[in-house]
């Protein structure tokens, strides 16, 4: 009976270490995900800021017309 049981702990010993593999695999992953959609980010932002001070050409976009 005492061996059955260090059997059955092995077991389940072993089925939590794959699954902690596994799910380290997929936290590494979504990590790489995290990393490359925060460069994205950056980069996107530069561009609406680049975009944003051409684009303006030193005129103020909320001034009022001088027709007004």
């Amino acid at each position: 009976m005492n061996d059955e049981r260090i059997i059955e702990l092995e077991i389940k010993a072993a089925y939590q270490e794959d699954l902690l593999q596994a799910l380290n695999k997929i936290v590494a992953g979504q990590q790489q995900q995290i990393d490359r959609l925060e460069a994205t980010c950056r980069m996107l932002n530069e561009r609406i800021k680049s975009l944003s001070t051409e684009g303006s050409g030193g005129e103020n976009l909320d001034e009022v017309p001088p027709h007004y």
